[in-house]
């Protein structure tokens, strides 16, 4: 299944490797990715496919929540088909 990440926090060293490390140690793959500095805020769009995934979606859920604790900023995963729904102009 794909689904968007999406990360928003104060800017700093190691946010991105630090998402892409969790995802990579619960074999989801970035299929696509964009990501910008906002002044001081760093914002980040992933496009990732959680098929490969031996955990579930909720759990996916859970470790990119505790991430973003740890991290200091916000990380937020959704389903791509409800994604799409909720941002169609």
């Amino acid at each position: 299944m794909k689904a968007v990440v999406t990360v928003i926090g104060k800017d700093k060293v190691g946010i991105i490797a630090g998402v892409s490390s969790i995802l990579a140690g619960i074999d989801v793959n970035i299929l696509d990715i964009s990501q910008t500095i906002m002044q001081e805020y760093f914002t980040m769009i992933m496009l990732v496919d959680t098929s490969f995934s031996s955990i579930s979606f909720e759990e996916i859920k859970e470790k990119l929540d505790e991430a973003g604790k740890e991290l200091g900023v916000s990380i937020k995963i959704q389903n791509e088909g409800i994604f799409n729904s909720m941002n169609r102009v």
